[in-house]
């Protein structure tokens, strides 16, 4: 069968050049989207190998150009996914800005699906694990069912979601109501319509403290609205906090790792990040600072120590 292309946006992604995108079905039949990037004139077997990037929650392949590029300065081929529910994948609800899922295991159907066409599309060996935010919750199950890469690196991992005290009895209540009630596919309270960047103003956002990455963000859901992802679903979220519980118990793999937190984290839950770092053997946790969630998304000095450190350690497993 022949690859199915799908629409990429290189206009806004910032990316290196010769991204592509295709279409690949999950074996519960869902439509998800992946794109690469290989370096363009450059033998496959001159790469040191390619990066499967696994995207948090409201992101999309486009957003992952400057991280692409990055990595082709260093030797890398780069891989990203639209999850399912987000980016230009199938949605799960009738109103698709709603962020949603049935239970967090699906997503391992979207790695399945991912890694047949890493396959198919021959990219350079061996494969490493670059993994953000929710999609480090998605990698670390994903490396607890035998994820074949050599080396992983996490930025901001949603090994914990971050809840305030004084909400935490509520997120729990609602959890356990979803059930009954049938409210699991209601927006969770306070959280925003449309995309966050959209509605928050650069000065007191917790993503990035770059202005210049801050609107590249706005920029990319303006020219492309088919992306925007809001707020999650009390269903997301129950599951969400399921799955780190799960994950939480769980050893940690015998792979190298390194994980980044940036020291203002104020979205995923840093006392767990820490702790499973602490449970890591071998593995590093650099704290970056001043740095929100978005590492890869800060200012160029940022960006460069962040990437120079992630492929010294993929370098050594080549």
């Amino acid at each position: 069968m022949d690859l199915a292309p799908a629409p990429y946006f290189d206009e806004i992604a910032e990316g290196p050049r010769g991204g592509k995108a295709h279409w690949a079905t999950t074996e519960d039949g869902l439509r998800i989207r992946v794109g690469h990037w290989l370096p363009e004139g450059q033998p496959a077997e001159e790469l040191k190998g390619t990066a499967l990037i696994f995207p948090g929650r409201t992101e999309y392949i486009e957003k992952y150009g400057p991280a692409a590029r990055e990595l082709h300065k260093r030797g890398y081929a780069a891989l990203a996914i639209d999850w399912r529910g987000q980016g230009l994948a199938d949605r799960m609800l009738p109103d698709r800005r709603l962020g949603h899922i049935e239970e967090f295991k699906d997503f391992q159907s979207d790695v399945d699906a991912v890694l047949k066409m890493a396959e198919r599309l021959d990219l350079p060996k061996p494969w490493y694990l670059l993994a953000h935010s929710m999609g480090g919750a998605i990698g670390l199950r994903a490396l607890l069912n035998g994820l074949p890469v050599k080396a992983c690196a996490f930025t901001g991992p949603m090994w914990g979601i971050q809840i305030p005290a004084a909400l935490r009895p509520l997120a729990t209540l609602l959890g356990g109501l979803a059930p009954l009630f049938g409210i699991g596919k209601i927006r969770v309270p306070s959280t925003t319509v449309g995309h966050y960047v959209q509605s928050t103003p650069f000065k007191g956002n917790t993503l990035t403290n770059d202005p210049g990455m801050y609107q590249l963000m706005i920029d990319q859901l303006a020219a492309e609205p088919d992306l925007v992802l809001g707020g999650p679903t009390i269903g997301w979220l129950t599951q969400g906090l399921k799955e780190c519980a799960a994950l939480s118990t769980e050893t940690s793999p015998a792979l190298p790792c390194v994980t980044f937190l940036g020291a203002q984290e104020q979205i995923v839950n840093s006392d767990a990040v820490r702790d499973r770092m602490k449970r890591w053997p071998g593995g590093e946790l650099v704290l970056v600072d001043p740095c929100q969630h978005e590492v890869m998304m800060e200012d160029d000095e940022t960006q460069a120590r962040v990437f120079d450190q992630i492929t010294r350690l993929f370098d050594q497993y080549r």
